[in-house]
């Protein structure tokens, strides 16, 4: 498959539209990185959602992105989604322009808001276009593109019950290339967030991209059990909680804790860690499930479809993880972090059974499916 579109001449070029989380951004990238690998001759284009975090990590990715100013309903306040159909107006002409100027042979979306304009002009231009869904239940953006699109590519099993089967490709979800590549020494790592190379154990925190304050407040109100624990904690709290989790450090000096707003260097923060705590995201879970990390998932009840429950729940009904209710984190999740990490055969147990559920090279998985798009369409 590799080198069929070198044979074929071409230089073909390719949409990948989504975004609004770290959830939808990371895939998209690392489905750029596969396709600039394998390809480094094609040409790719990004369209994301105006005032979005795509807008600004892409560009950091080094890739090039148009904005649309497609936005969400406002189930709330109903009376304002006027505003919603203007936008969606605007969306449709602007990716009618995108599509017509930039030629693309495929059109990829991963999920939100911008996904749903340019993935339906594609269809109206015949283009082939490849939806990847992330999570164990679908979006809905990406259930009402699945009635036009040739491909979708899903990272969990019995996902006919949202898409037509005969479509389905089980590829699992695309991982960072330097979480899925990159397998630094625990000593360096342990070194990158100013720990010793001793024996306590280390907990990562992370609520996902934009941080999570159930997570947050459930650490804060028992930072003194950390701190008489011995056990070192690498807590991301989102920016907005920044401040407050560094004040609260600051009251236990003997507590080994690094604290920051963003982890950029992941790969280190899981080769230090002997147990991760995390919301239950399907690109984050992905991660945890190929690097076999045991894992306490706290879904986000804050999210559509509470599909994070249902991530979760395709984790701890197999024994690959501990799921704890955001409901009940404040209660529960130090005292089961503490006692868990300090548990080597819970831990063992939890590492093998997560590491099952892995799918490596997800993105050149997809790619062979868009490959296969490109060849169909300039036979």
């Amino acid at each position: 498959m590799k080198d069929e579109l070198s044979k074929l001449n071409i230089q073909p070029r390719f949409i990948i539209s989504g975004g609004g989380t770290g959830g939808h951004i990371f895939p998209a990238v690392s489905i750029a990185d596969a396709l600039r690998r394998r390809y480094p001759q094609c040409e790719i284009l990004f369209v994301g959602a105006e005032g979005r975090m795509e807008m600004e990590r892409v560009p950091r990715a080094g890739y090039e992105i148009v904005g649309l100013p497609v936005r969400g309903i406002d189930r709330k306040n109903l009376l304002s989604n006027y505003k919603v159909g203007i936008a969606l107006f605007r969306s449709m002409r602007l990716a009618n322009k995108t599509i017509r100027n930039f030629r693309p042979d495929v059109v990829i979306g991963v999920g939100g808001y911008a996904s749903g304009p340019i993935l339906s002009k594609a269809h109206s231009f015949g283009i082939p276009t490849l939806v990847q869904e992330q999570n164990s239940y679908a979006g809905v953006t990406n259930k009402l593109l699945s009635r036009g699109t040739e491909k979708i590519c899903v990272a969990y099993p019995e996902m006919e019950r949202f898409f037509p089967a005969e479509k389905l490709v089980f590829t699992g979800n695309p991982i960072r290339p330097e979480i899925e590549f990159g397998r630094p020494e625990r000593a360096e790592a342990l070194r990158h967030f100013g720990f010793d190379q001793n024996e306590h154990p280390v907990v990562l925190v992370v609520g996902g991209s934009l941080g999570a304050l159930t997570i947050n407040n459930s650490i804060t109100d028992k930072l003194g059990k950390w701190a008489e624990s011995g056990v070192r904690l690498i807590w991301q709290t989102g920016k907005n909680y920044i401040e407050t989790a560094k004040k609260a450090v600051e009251k236990y000096p003997s507590l080994k804790c690094y604290v920051n707003d963003f982890i950029t260097r992941m790969d280190y923060a899981y080769s230090a860690a002997d147990l991760v705590v995390s919301r239950a995201g399907a690109c984050s879970i992905s991660e945890l499930c190929l690097l076999g990390k045991p894992t306490i998932l706290v879904p986000s009840p804050n999210v559509a479809e509470d599909h994070q429950t249902k991530n979760a729940l395709a984790l701890s009904t197999r024994d690959a993880a501990v799921m704890i209710p955001d409901a009940k984190a404040g209660e529960l999740l130090v005292n089961t972090a503490l006692s868990l990490v300090r548990n080597p055969e819970e831990l063992r147990s939890l590492s093998e059974q997560i590491r099952t559920l892995a799918k490596p090279q997800a993105a050149d998985r997809i790619v062979d499916e868009i490959v296969k798009l490109v060849q169909k369409r300039k036979a």
